[in-house]
Formats: C-alpha cells, sequence, structure tokens
C-alpha cells in the first residue's frame, strides 16, 4: 500500500503523546496512577469554566459559532486588541498546521530550532515543507546560529517560547535583536504555550511587537495554566491582515461550544489562575532541592516542567517509574538519551515522584 501514500508522509516519525493515566493502570494491573508527563494543569479545570461547561451541554446538538464572536471580543479585551487580531483553533497544533498552509509556498522554508515542540517539523512534513534546525546553545534557543540559516526562500520562524522540553527562555533583548536582523518578508512564530508560569524580569512582551507593526504571530493556549487540555482551544494573535489570510485557511466549526464556553468563563477566573501559578512555582522549588540531594543534574525552568539529567537511559528510568504508577515523559524521541521530563504536579503528586524516581535510582543501572 505505500505506493498510495505521499512520500513526505512515509518519512514522518509520528509525535508520540504522554502515556494515558487509564491505559497504564489497564497494562499494569495499578488501581492508583499519577501523570506527570504532559505538561497539564494538576489542579483540575477553572471551578467557572466547569459551571459554564455544563450549562452548554444541552447545547452540543447545535453547530457552535464558526467564528467564536464572544471567545475573540472577550480575549480582545483582555490583551487590550481587537477581535480581529485573533483566530481560534483546536489546540496550538491545529494553528501550526494552519500558519504553514496559510503562509509557505511550495519552494519555500522554515527556520526552528532543534530539541523543541516536535509538531513544528511533523506538520511541516505533512504540508511538504522544508524545516531547517538549528542547533540549542547551552540548552537554549541560539538565535544567531537560526540566522545564519535564513535564506531567500525563508518564510516562518518559529520560537518556542519558553521551549518545550527544556523549559529555557529567550530574552526580550535578544529577540529584539533578532527582529532588527530579519528581512521584512518574514513571519516569526512566538509559541507562548507556557507564558503565564514564567517568573522573570526579561521575558519578551511579543504582543508590543505586534503594536508596532513587526510581522509576528502569538500562539496561545488553554490547554496548560487554564486546564483545559481536554478542550483543545488555543488561538493565534496577529495583525487583522494576516489573521483574515488565516481564516480562509482554517477549517469551519473547529472549535466546539463546549470549549468557546469553557475558555469564556476561565479568563474570568482570575483566583485560579494566580492559584495555579502560585502551586506550580512552589511545587518547583521543592523539586529543584530534592534533585539537588539526589545529586542530579536538572535545567533551571520557567515554565512548569522541569527537564532532568538522570545520568543513566531515561528510556529505562521512565519504565521503572511506570511501574510504580508514576509516568514521566522519557526524551528519546528529542535526542535526549538520559534525560526525563517531568510536569510539576499537587504537591502530594511531586512527594510521590520524588519517593518513586530515588527508589528508581537505588537500583542497579
Amino acid at each position: 500500500m505505500k505506493e498510495l501514500v505521499r512520500s513526505s508522509v512515509l518519512n514522518i516519525k509520528p509525535y508520540v503523546a504522554g502515556k494515558p493515566i487509564e491505559e497504564t493502570k489497564r497494562q499494569l494491573g495499578l488501581k492508583e496512577v499519577i501523570k506527570l508527563a504532559s505538561n497539564e494543569n494538576p489542579f483540575g479545570p477553572s471551578p467557572k469554566a466547569i459551571s459554564a461547561i455544563k450549562k452548554c451541554l444541552l447545547r452540543v446538538n447545535r453547530y457552535p459559532d464558526a467564528q467564536g464572536f464572544y471567545l475573540k471580543k472577550r480575549l480582545a479585551k483582555y490583551f487590550s486588541l481587537e477581535p480581529e487580531n485573533f483566530v481560534l483553533g483546536n489546540g496550538s497544533d491545529e494553528l501550526i498546521d494552519v500558519v504553514i498552509k496559510t503562509f509557505v509556498e511550495p519552494d519555500e522554508n522554515i527556520v526552528t530550532s532543534e530539541t523543541t515542540f516536535l509538531e513544528y517539523e511533523i506538520i511541516a512534513q505533512v504540508n511538504d515543507r522544508k524545516i531547517k534546525k538549528a542547533p540549542l546553545r547551552y540548552f537554549k534557543y541560539d538565535l544567531d546560529a537560526m540566522l545564519k540559516l535564513v535564506d531567500k526562500k525563508t518564510k516562518l520562524i518559529f520560537i518556542a517560547n519558553p521551549n518545550n522540553p527544556t523549559g529555557t527562555y529567550v530574552t526580550k533583548y535578544e529577540i529584539a535583536d533578532f527582529l532588527n536582523a530579519l528581512p521584512e518578508s518574514i513571519v516569526v512564530v512566538f509559541d507562548e504555550a507556557y507564558d503565564n508560569f514564567v517568573d522573570v524580569d526579561d521575558y519578551p512582551d511579543s504582543i508590543s511587537y505586534l503594536r508596532r507593526k513587526k510581522k509576528v504571530i502569538i500562539l496561545k493556549t488553554f490547554s496548560k495554566s487554564f486546564g483545559l487540555a481536554g478542550l483543545r482551544l488555543g488561538y493565534a494573535i496577529a495583525d487583522s491582515e494576516l489573521i483574515s489570510y488565516m481564516e480562509r485557511v482554517r477549517q469551519p466549526f473547529n472549535v466546539n461550544n463546549l470549549a468557546q464556553e469553557g475558555g469564556l468563563a476561565a479568563l474570568d477566573d482570575k483566583e485560579f489562575l494566580k492559584k495555579t501559578r502560585r502551586m506550580v512555582l512552589e511545587g518547583k522549588d521543592f523539586i529543584y532541592k530534592e534533585l539537588s540531594k539526589l545529586g542530579l543534574g536538572f535545567l533551571s525552568s520557567v515554565s512548569n516542567f522541569i527537564l532532568i539529567d538522570t545520568g543513566r537511559d531515561g528510556l529505562e528510568v521512565f519504565k521503572a517509574m511506570l511501574k510504580f504508577g508514576v509516568i514521566v515523559r522519557d526524551m528519546k524521541q528529542y535526542g535526549l538519551k538520559d534525560f526525563i521530563r517531568v510536569t510539576i504536579g499537587t504537591q502530594k503528586e511531586n512527594e510521590r515522584f520524588i519517593r518513586v524516581l530515588r527508589k528508581v535510582l537505588k537500583e542497579k543501572p
């Protein structure tokens, strides 16, 4: 059957998602499993979002608002922009696909980094577009190296900030110099899925670039800090003209009723967002201290996850922890053989993670 498939599809290595809780329970016969693999919000969804979703259930026989009028209006108020500056998506993944389909011609290319969100490369391959990747420098985007990859056929640049899976970021000073060095014909996409967890002063204000008429697209999501990963709701922010072209490519009814209503309510739940941020920062400090006691190397993260050097095969550590009902993320697909990535959980989950990690590391490598 291979002869029926496009050659670009045959070369794709599919994205490997974090192992589901129910599947792990079923396969290993476990009663209690915690998942710290997919950077989800461990504190659940916003209570206001839950209430709004319940009220919307009786309307799921109707198609959703294809334009997402009320959610765009609320987002515009949230960011002091206009509704025309937003396009909604079924998570950031769909929006990455929409961006590539909208702007990159078959003979043009995309520039990003190695060891970053895998979907940039996968979706580029699905669309048969060339992607060029610069290596990280000290586990961080090397913008100078990326500039050297830019040529006359470069149309898009993807920058995950903070970066997944490293948790590192590029500063506002680095971004300013980078944007000034780029040709006017290139669109820069800032993927800011984890921006609500950032706790540094020199993180870029990407909206300010948009207001200064830079050719930028900013991707954000309700999956992480807002706790709505299961509803698949993301959005892109850009100049209204760029948005209008993306709207031509976006599928109709791509964001369902429950997601739109949940997103509206979640934006109003400031206390939930504040609590989530505080608990993540506290949990991260706890895990830092415990990892130091274990003598393990790790990257300082501005997100809700930590990349950890286990000093041995990370896949084996992942498998060993799985037997004790703790799901972390092995980094084999990212080329980081000795690493695992762990999401900050509740304090109870964080303590269990450390106990199991300590037990696993005591075993013979």
